[in-house]
C-alpha cells in the first residue's frame, strides 16, 4: 500500500493547542515531514579516526548545557473581526438580510483583541544576551519572551531573521549572568556519532534526548540551501530552534524538522548544520539581515543524458540555463550552456551545491571558476555580487505534457514536428516578438520527447549548442550527432515567458 509523504510546518502552539499545517508533497512512504516549532536533530562529534564509545551517562554534559537552552514563547494579538466570515448573500428583501447585517456590523464594532501564543526553543550564544532560534518560531509575533532555566523571563528583541534557512537571532536585556554555548564544526561530524538534543517539547522545558547522526547533507525541499543533518534523537513540537550538541558540548546543529505521521517523534529529525547556521547568524548580528553572494545565472541539473551530449565523463556540476544581463557571470564571460564544475576551489558535484557555495562566498571577492565548454575545461575569474531577494539562482522546473499538431513546411525528427516560426504561428501560440528558433507543432505521444515533457508551442532555440532558425537545421544536427556516435543531443527549449532550459534527448532510440 502506498501512502503520501508530506512536508508540514506545524503552526505554533496557540491558546494551549498544538496545530499542524500541511505543505508540499514529497513522494511515497506514509509519513509527514514536519518543520516544528522546535524539531531537534542531532549532529555528531568531531571526526576522529576511530569512533568514540558511548558514555556511561550524559548527566554531566546535560547538567552543563541545560542552563544555556531557553524556551521561546510568542504572543500575537488578533481582533475577532480580522477573521470574521463574510456575510452570506440573500435574495433582496429576505428577512434574513437585516438580521445578518446587524449581526456582522455588531461583530465588527465589538470585535475584541484575542491573544494567541506559541512555544519553541533557543540557545544563548553570547553573554551579552544574543539567542538563536528558528524563524518559524517567532514569525508574525507581536511579542517574544525568553524563559530561562531558572524560571526568570525577559522580553526579546528580534535582531534579524532569515526565512531561507529558517533561522532567527534575538537579544534580551537582563541582569542575570548568561551562560553561552560554543559553536561546533558540523563538517567534522560523521554518521553514527552521538549527539544530544535539548529543548522545550510540548512546553516541557529543559528536556534532554540523545541519539546518533543518521545521515548528512539531506535535501528535504525546505529551501534553496538545504543541507540538513538527519538524526534519530527524540524530537517533538516545541523543540524547534533548540541546539543539537556533540559529546564535547558544542552546537553542531539547530533542530528544525521531523518526519512524523502525527507530529510526534518517530526517530527521523533534521537540523540546520552549524557551519551554515553560524555564517547566517553572524550576518544577522552584524547587518540585521543576510548578505549573500550572487553569480547571476539560472542553473539546472546535469543529467546522464546531458553529460553524454556535452562529452562529460560523469553527470556533475551545474548547467547554466541562462545568464543574467549585466550580472557577475556575464561580465566574467560565462555563457549559456556552460557547466560550472568548480567555484573558488570548491567542487560542484551536483547542481544544488552551487547556490550555497555562491551564497557563502564573500561579496566582491574575485574567485576562480572552472567551466566545461566545447568539450574541454576552461578557467575564468568572476567577481561575486550581492544577491537581492528578487534574483533567482535555482534550476528551472521541467513540466510534462505533449499534444499533436502540424505546421506548414514542417520537419519531423526526434518524435517532434518542427516548423519555422511564422507570424501566424507566433500569434497562434502567443510567442513574443523577440522569440527566435524553431517551433514544436506536434509531439508523438509514444516518443522520448513526450516523456521528457516537450509539448506543442515549445520553441527550440539551440540544437547541439548551436542556434537554429529552420527545422532542417535541427534534423541535420541530429543526423550529424548520430554520425559522430553520440547517444543524445542537447536542446535549448523556450516555453512561453518561462526561462529557457536545456533538455537532452536520446537519438539512438528515436
Amino acid at each position: 500500500m502506498t501512502i503520501d509523504f508530506a512536508i508540514e510546518r506545524p503552526a505554533p502552539a496557540r491558546g494551549g493547542d498544538l496545530v499542524t499545517r500541511a505543505g508540499r508533497l514529497l513522494g511515497t512512504a506514509g509519513l509527514a515531514l514536519a518543520v516544528l516549532m522546535a524539531a531537534p536533530l542531532y549532529g555528531g562529534t568531531v571526526g576522529e579516526a576511530q569512533a568514540r564509545p558511548a558514555p556511561e551517562s550524559f548527566a554531566d554534559l546535560a547538567e552543563e548545557l541545560v542552563p544555556s537552552v531557553v524556551n521561546i514563547s510568542t504572543t500575537q494579538v488578533r481582533r475577532m473581526s480580522e477573521n470574521a466570515p463574510e456575510m452570506p448573500q440573500f435574495p433582496p428583501g429576505s428577512p434574513f438580510e437585516d438580521f445578518f447585517r446587524d449581526f456582522f456590523e455588531r461583530q465588527r464594532r465589538e470585535g475584541t483583541p484575542r491573544r494567541s501564543t506559541s512555544l519553541g526553543s533557543g540557545f544563548v550564544i553570547d553573554s551579552n544576551g544574543y539567542i538563536v532560534t528558528n524563524n518559524h518560531v517567532i514569525e508574525g509575533a507581536d511579542e517574544v519572551r525568553v524563559n530561562f532555566h531558572d524560571n526568570t523571563t525577559a522580553t526579546a528583541e528580534v535582531i534579524g531573521r532569515d526565512p531561507k534557512t529558517d533561522l532567527a537571532l534575538l537579544k534580551v536585556k537582563t541582569k542575570k549572568k548568561l551562560k553561552p554555548v560554543r559553536w561546533g564544526n558540523s563538517d567534522r561530524i560523521r554518521v553514527g556519532d552521538w549527539v544530544l538534543a535539548i529543548g522545550n517539547p510540548f512546553g516541557f522545558g529543559g528536556t534532554v534526548t540523545a541519539g546518533i547522526v543518521s545521515a548528512r547533507q539531506r535535501d528535504i525541499n525546505a529551501g534553496p540551501y538545504d543541507d540538513f543533518i538527519q538524526t534519530d534523537a527524540s524530537i517533538n513540537r516545541g523543540n524547534s530552534g533548540g541546539p543539537l550538541f556533540d559529546l564535547d558540548g558544542a552546537v553542531v546543529g539547530i533542530n528544525t524538522a521531523i518526519i512524523s505521521p502525527s507530529g510526534g517523534s518517530i526517530g527521523i529529525g533534521f537540523a540546520v548544520p552549524s557551519t551554515l547556521a553560524r555564517s547566517v547568524i553572524d550576518q544577522l548580528r552584524k547587518y540585521g539581515r543576510t548578505r549573500r553572494g550572487w553569480l547571476g545565472v539560472r542553473i539546472q541539473t546535469v543529467t546522464d543524458e546531458i553529460a553524454e551530449s556535452l562529452g562529460l565523463k560523469e553527470a556533475a556540476g551545474a548547467l547554466v540555463a541562462s545568464v543574467s544581463e549585466g550580472g557577475p557571470a556575464e561580465r566574467a564571460g560565462i555563457k549559456q550552456g556552460d557547466v560550472i564544475l568548480e567555484l573558488d576551489g570548491k567542487d560542484i558535484p551536483e547542481m544544488r551545491k552551487l547556490p550555497r557555495i555562491v551564497a557563502e562566498t564573500e561579496i566582491n571577492k574575485q574567485v576562480g571558476v572552472v567551466l566545461w565548454r566545447d568539450g574541454k575545461r576552461k578557467n575564468v575569474k568572476v567577481k561575486i555580487g550581492e544577491l537581492e531577494e528578487t534574483e533567482a539562482q535555482q534550476a528551472s522546473a521541467t513540466d510534462n505534457g505533449g499534444s499533436g499538431g502540424s505546421g506548414r513546411g514542417s520537419v519531423q525528427t526526434l518524435g517532434l514536428t518542427l516548423s519555422t516560426i511564422t507570424e501566424d504561428l507566433r500569434s497562434n501560440y502567443g510567442l513574443d516578438e523577440e522569440v527566435r528558433g524553431v517551433i514544436v507543432t506536434g509531439v508523438r505521444a509514444d516518443s522520448l520527447a513526450a516523456e521528457k515533457g516537450l509539448r506543442e508551442g515549445d520553441v527550440i532555440v539551440e540544437a547541439g549548442q548551436k542556434e537554429v532558425s529552420q527545422p532542417e537545421q535541427v534534423r541535420d544536427r541530429v543526423q550529424a550527432a548520430k554520425k559522430e556516435g553520440s547517444k543524445s543531443i542537447l536542446l535549448l527549449v523556450q516555453r512561453g515567458s518561462e526561462p529557457p532550459r536545456f533538455l537532452a534527448l536520446r537519438i539512438d532510440q528515436s
